[in-house]
């Protein structure tokens, strides 16, 4: 399920401190954004934490084939991800059950 929200991936926007969050999960920026060129990845709204800004999230594989789990918002053009993260067992059954892949 995609969301119609992202458009047209112009850039990403990345800072020191959200680079710094996603090192401690040995993920470096380059490899989290190859998630959203996984013809398969899975996207949803993510509630939960869309407080102060609307708030999604993507399941998808990088190109060396990890699957990564990362909460993300669009600020205009720009896709900024907030957390980057290896899936558990759950999410991974959720990513085959919407990709047909096993």
């Amino acid at each position: 399920m995609a969301i119609a929200k992202i458009g047209k991936i112009v850039r990403f926007e990345w800072d020191e401190a959200n680079v710094v969050h996603i090192a401690r999960h040995n993920i470096i920026p380059e490899e989290a954004e190859e998630v959203f060129f996984d013809g398969n990845n899975v996207q949803n709204e993510d509630v939960e934490h869309s407080l102060v800004e609307e708030r999604f999230l993507i399941i998808g594989q990088t190109k060396s084939k990890r699957l990564l789990y990362q909460i993300f918002t669009v600020r205009g053009n720009k896709i900024r991800i907030v957390s980057s993260r290896d899936i558990n067992k759950k999410e991974v059954g959720l990513y085959e059950k919407e990709t047909g892949s096993s």
